[in-house]
């Protein structure tokens, strides 16, 4: 593959650009005709799954719409920028107002709220690391007060093999995980079911166009490589991740569920909002391999995030989920083109639908932690909400949302939609 730039902006991404899908057009809806995410979704008492574009409050069948055949995002993944851009003008100039494809487009439209969504495409390897730096300083506090950073984060994106197959689709409800604890003081460890449960906000980043084994992607070709981001909760149990955690690392308290956004939002749809990385005063240049012209320019995401909650008594009370945090994926210390540089160096052949994990993306200030465990240092500083309730730790029936949203002067603000997840009880309280 030849170097390619980062998406362009052009006419798919013009401000005054409005679609003759009215719900499209409401200035706080996550999917103007400016984003245009895919995703996979059935309607009720249809077996298919079918290829969509969000567009407003609907979905287009891209199948109905005569533009993709077939149920599976792959083939599209795989085929790299240009069809990525090829397609996108496509729906772009379908949905926009005054389209002649209006008559025959409505038609293909389905309302979201009425169809069932999946994960966006078949998911083979899940790669976690480790970029949020805020996130990386407060817990290397708690458990290191004396040297919280460890001396290699600063020259490599940290990361770890995660387990593919218990990856589910926001909106899922999981059980809460069993598995060893030590306790204080204790002989031995116990088994039982998690009582330290956490979020952590994350992005997700989907491969596209694979790698072959053995060829090492350069960052200048990076995002060629990438064919968009939707949110991630890596759903974590503290108190067995303390336990088993060395000396290989996370293990049964993370591999339990880790639930993802519905809809992929494109790089293309994401080139009005990217912003310059730069290093700290003070802290190391990147290696020559994880360093390029573009990615010093442009290679960060400006995408604002949030984390919400909503406990059973706040639902039994009629009260809203209620903010606890929020950040900015520039607050991430490596880019998504370091991540695929470095994940490959070795020759490691990424493959599409692979999913890489940023890490925790906390912000600078105490009240930006991405995790209950930053929020309530480590279950001392118990958060009060609204009704008087407290958490240190996630109990079973919170329901946790994931929000995130692109917005800056000059271009139109697209969402990423919301990643939700509820906590039921052990189902095999050992």
């Amino acid at each position: 593959m030849t170097a390619v730039s980062m998406p362009a902006i052009d006419n798919t991404h013009g401000l005054q650009l409005h679609s003759w899908v009215a719900s499209a057009n409401d200035p706080a809806s996550d999917f103007p005709i400016q984003n245009l995410p895919y995703g996979r979704f059935r309607s009720a008492g249809d077996p298919a799954w079918r290829i969509g574009v969000a567009i407003g409050s609907q979905v287009l069948d891209l199948q109905r719409a005569g533009l993709l055949e077939g149920d599976d995002l792959h083939p599209l993944m795989a085929a790299g920028p240009a069809a990525h851009s090829a397609l996108r003008q496509q729906v772009s100039l379908g949905l926009r107002d005054g389209s002649a494809r209006q008559a025959a487009w409505s038609a293909c439209l389905l309302p979201q709220d009425r169809v069932e969504m999946s994960l966006p495409c078949r998911i083979g390897d899940y790669t976690d690391f480790y970029t949020g730096i805020h996130h990386a300083n407060t817990v290397g506090r708690l458990l290191r007060p004396d040297n919280p950073l460890l001396p290699n984060y600063k020259w490599v994106p940290i990361g770890y093999h995660g387990r593919a197959s218990s990856i589910i689709v926001g909106g899922t409800a999981f059980h809460r995980p069993v598995g060893q604890t030590f306790a204080p003081g204790a002989s031995m460890p116990t088994v039982g079911p998690s009582a330290r449960l956490d979020f952590e906000l994350e992005l997700a980043a989907y491969v596209g166009a694979p790698n072959a084994l053995g060829d090492a992607v350069p960052i200048a070709q990076a995002e060629a490589h990438l064919f968009g981001v939707s949110l991630l909760n890596d759903w974590s149990a503290r108190d067995l991740q303390a336990w088993e955690y060395q000396p290989l690392g996370p293990f049964l308290a993370k591999n339990f569920a880790s639930s993802v956004s519905p809809w992929i939002v494109t790089l293309a749809a994401l080139a009005p909002f990217r912003s310059p990385f730069e290093r700290p005063a003070g802290d190391p240049q990147p290696l020559a391999y994880l360093d390029g012209a573009a990615n010093r320019a442009a290679g960060h995401l400006d995408i604002q995030l949030a984390v919400w909650l909503h406990t059973p008594a706040l639902r039994e009370a009629g009260l809203p989920a209620q903010q606890l945090m929020q950040s900015n994926a520039r607050d991430a210390y490596w880019t998504l083109a370091q991540l695929v540089a470095h994940h490959t160096v070795n020759g490691c052949n990424l493959q599409t639908g692979d999913l890489l994990g940023t890490g925790t993306i906390s912000g600078p200030a105490p009240a930006q932690g991405g995790s209950l465990l930053e929020l309530s240092q480590g279950g001392t500083q118990p958060l009060t909400l609204a009704n008087g309730e407290t958490r240190t730790f996630l109990q079973d029936g919170d329901t946790v949302i994931l929000r995130a949203f692109c917005q800056r002067g000059g271009a139109r603000r697209i969402g990423l939609g919301s990643c939700a997840g509820t906590v039921l009880a052990a189902r095999n309280p050992a």
